[in-house]
């Protein structure tokens, strides 16, 4: 089972690969937003991705994600810091960046050659996450205030976002697999209410620090064309030092 792990840890590279070249119609991540377009219509967005998780502290995980997206060749990293401040509450402060070609957003915000140059952004956000249990529904609200720096042409904004997830254990074939839902609304500076996502999925233990995660998510944005995702994610874990 050890050799297993190994070699789960040097081939996560080519499994992505190999997922984006199956399923490699346009690909969107899940962070992604581009300028304003006409909206209209919907993309399928098939999109695989990373992530390592590495304890720090006792109360701190360092968490790292990798995104590839499709045809769109729009790459995107996230760094996490999350700090487990009570039994119930957690604060994490992380960064994101990614960049958007203007073929990918000519196709996302449906407008024909509207875009010549490429769309690049740098997040900065920090979150506070309340959690708890009700006959082992795992139940957590997240508020997370993110400061979107834009393009020098652009000014940039605050935006604030709100989850409500719901998560059960079920035990199948001796193993923890985790059902999970969540929706969320984002309200951006200026411009008000302008985007909600319905989230499901499930995550499967394949190893003692290797996870593997399915999932669909709906996304409705307000000048973009709606997106309709299907996930293929792998989750690692390095173990608790002692």
């Amino acid at each position: 089972m050890q050799g297993f792990t190994t070699f789960a840890l040097r081939c996560v590279p080519s499994f992505l690969v190999i997922c984006f070249v199956l399923l490699g119609t346009l690909c969107v991540a899940q962070e992604v937003d581009v300028p304003s377009g006409r909206g209209k219509g919907s993309v399928f967005a098939p999109s695989g991705w990373a992530e390592l998780i590495t304890p720090v502290q006792n109360r701190v995980d360092l968490k790292l994600y990798g995104f590839y997206i499709g045809e769109v060749g729009a790459p995107s990293a996230q760094a996490d810091a999350t700090v487990r401040a009570t039994r119930f509450l957690s604060i994490t402060p992380s960064y994101l960046y990614y960049s958007v070609p203007a073929s990918g957003l000519n196709d996302l915000a449906n407008v024909s050659r509207g875009f010549t140059r490429s769309f690049q952004e740098h997040q900065f956000r920090i979150d506070g996450t309340v959690m708890f249990s009700i006959h082992k529904f795992e139940i957590s609200e997240r508020n997370m205030y993110v400061r979107r720096f834009l393009p020098a042409n652009a000014n940039d904004i605050n935006r604030y976002r709100n989850r409500i997830s719901v998560a059960h254990p079920l035990v199948v074939m001796g193993h923890i697999w985790k059902p999970f839902a969540s929706y969320e609304a984002f309200y951006d500076q200026g411009s008000g209410w302008t985007k909600n996502r319905v989230w499901t999925g499930v995550t499967v233990p394949i190893e003692n620090y290797v996870s593997f995660q399915p999932s669909y998510m709906f996304e409705s944005t307000k000048g973009i064309k709606d997106l309709h995702y299907l996930m293929f994610g792998l989750i690692f874990r390095t173990p608790t030092s002692r």
